[in-house]
């Protein structure tokens, strides 16, 4: 099951309230807090992100079972804790980044 949870898109336009990932080199923004659940992306030029995700805009989806979704599909980003409660994966579908996010 894949629930829609926001939009990233990257950009090279400082934001207000921007947070810095140190380990991914990149500032975003809290979708939450926006009204369009847009997450802004900004990339430092060493980032270690791969180039379909620092130049395309991702979609974002809440999954129950992380790596049932990856089955098959080619992997951008391999599972990583973004905190104590959250794991993330990007993959690749339609030739478009997909991030897929498990709770725990």
């Amino acid at each position: 099951m894949r629930e829609l949870d926001h939009i990233g898109i990257p950009t090279q336009v400082i934001q207000p309230d921007e947070i810095y990932l140190e380990g991914a080199k990149v500032f975003v923004t809290d979708y939450s807090k926006n009204s369009n659940k847009i997450e802004w992306l900004r990339f430092e030029d060493d980032s270690p992100f791969p180039e379909l995700i620092q130049s395309t805009a991702h979609i974002a989806y809440r999954v129950d079972d992380l790596k049932a979704q990856m089955e098959g599909k080619k992997v951008l980003v391999e599972p990583f804790a973004a905190d104590e409660s959250l794991t993330i994966a990007f993959i690749e579908e339609e030739g478009a980044p997909i991030e897929l996010m498990q709770f725990a």
